[in-house]
């Protein structure tokens, strides 16, 4: 693929996944299309030589892995991590409101949103629902995406609010409360106007909705900027760049020893540590599972964790043209000069020099741009999932990704030539 196909590759998954659970239905689709094979936690495993496998874990995680043909006892790890999830507002329990002859919806912030991006912008909602089923203990789930705007959150008129340009902070319970209707509501019916509308679109009956993780979404698309579309502009950029890139480079890497993982963790905007998120023992378990089943036990396993390593690969900051104080002194990232190796002596980033080293040997290979970001000494900005992961699975890491701007806008910015050196980066680290 060329560099525009890479790019449009990247948007068709930025359409498709308007939730975590969309984003991992997206990927299993393409490992599927691809001949991985389909495991399950719950099941035994018999994994062969050559194999293509992946797993599902509570639908917004996934583990999928290639075992080479030539597989043997000592063959190291190599394994790619990204997440699936990406900030914005999520829907509460009993969220229906209706004042003053509107109906709104009351939402929470979930992950550090830019919250000015998200007014005036059209939403929908997407996610995964619960329904009530004959086996208590397994109920019914299905996902819904609306796929059409039907809410919006509408900015205050400067005639009213005169100080609105000097910088106005958003009250999270008051002022992100988006309209989805007018005034209405059938009283006797205890007003259940969105579960009414999330009932229809299911084609179910409300009173079997039990339960619900429903997000709002951008429902802008994605489009290229600049005189030669050297920008990509579009939702959920953090970080589908990297989900594409490693699924992307998972199916097309070809290594005949050792393993090649990718890891897709879903709540990596909150911090990681759930039963689905970086933090878990999903990993490692997969791991020991995956030698269990070529007969090697807890020691082999352990001792995996000598000659394996883990990219962590997720968004950097990128220097802002208006903005350039903001930036470390001499460590610079810019739109479509390449990926971004990023560093913290906080372990922020988890990276040390050996692991560094190995992936800059890798890009001088294969002629793949490169920068180093490194935050102000004044400063902080973020961490990623490779520290906490990491921490679970003691191997080599280092945190890797395209450079970006408005990053955890509701509409972010890319270089387009920065997607395909990330995929041919993460292929090359599983190829070579």
């Amino acid at each position: 693929m060329n560099t525009m196909e890479h790019a449009e590759k990247l948007l068709s998954l930025v359409e498709e996944g308007t939730s975590p659970f969309h984003v991992a239905a997206g990927v299993e689709r393409q490992l599927a299309e691809a001949g991985f094979q389909k495991l399950s936690m719950g099941q035994d495993w018999s994994l062969e030589n050559a194999g293509r496998y992946y797993l599902v874990h509570n639908g917004s995680s996934l583990i999928a892995f290639t075992i080479g043909k030539h597989f043997m006892y000592g063959d190291a790890l190599r394994i790619a991590a990204a997440h699936t999830d990406f900030p914005g507002l999520r829907v509460k329990p009993g969220p229906e409101i209706e004042k003053d002859g509107y109906r709104q919806l009351n939402v929470e912030v979930y992950g550090g949103a830019i919250l000015n991006t998200w007014l005036d912008r059209p939403l929908s909602a997407a996610g995964r629902v619960a329904l009530r089923s004959d086996d208590i203990f397994h109920p019914e789930i299905r996902y819904v995406d609306f796929q059409k705007p039907f809410l919006t959150i509408p900015n205050l008129a400067i005639h009213i609010n005169k100080e609105v340009n000097k910088g106005v902070e958003l009250n999270r319970q008051k002022d992100l409360l988006p309209v989805l209707g007018l005034g209405g509501g059938k009283k006797e019916e205890g007003g259940e106007f969105f579960l009414e509308y999330l009932a229809k679109q299911l084609r179910v009956e409300k009173e079997d909705i039990l339960d619900y993780e429903l997000g709002l979404y951008n429902t802008d698309t994605g489009d290229f900027l600049g005189m030669s579309e050297e920008f990509i502009s579009s939702p959920r950029l953090d970080n589908l760049t990297s989900v594409q890139a490693v699924t992307t480079a998972l199916i097309e890497g070809e290594r005949a020893q050792g393993i090649n993982l990718a890891a897709f963790f879903d709540h990596e905007e909150i911090g990681s540590r759930t039963k689905q998120g970086a933090g878990s023992m999903l990993l490692s378990s997969v791991v020991e599972r995956i030698l269990l089943s070529f007969g090697r036990g807890r020691e082999k396993f352990l001792e995996t964790f000598a000659e394996s390593m883990l990219l962590s690969v997720d968004v950097g900051h990128a220097l802002h043209p208006n903005y350039a104080d903001k930036n470390d002194p001499t460590n610079k990232d810019v739109l479509g000069k390449g990926i971004c190796i990023k560093e913290a002596s906080a372990q922020s980033y988890a990276t040390d020099s050996e692991a560094v080293a190995i992936l800059q040997q890798i890009c001088d290979t294969e002629k793949i741009p490169y920068q180093k970001f490194v935050n102000r000494s004044d400063g902080t900005s973020g961490s990623t999932l490779g520290s906490i992961a990491s921490s679970f699975f003691p191997v080599k890491t280092v945190d890797v990704g395209v450079p970006l701007l408005a990053m955890h806008s509701s509409r972010e910015l890319m270089g387009t030539a920065d997607q395909e050196s990330l995929v041919r980066a993460v292929r090359a680290f599983y190829s070579l």
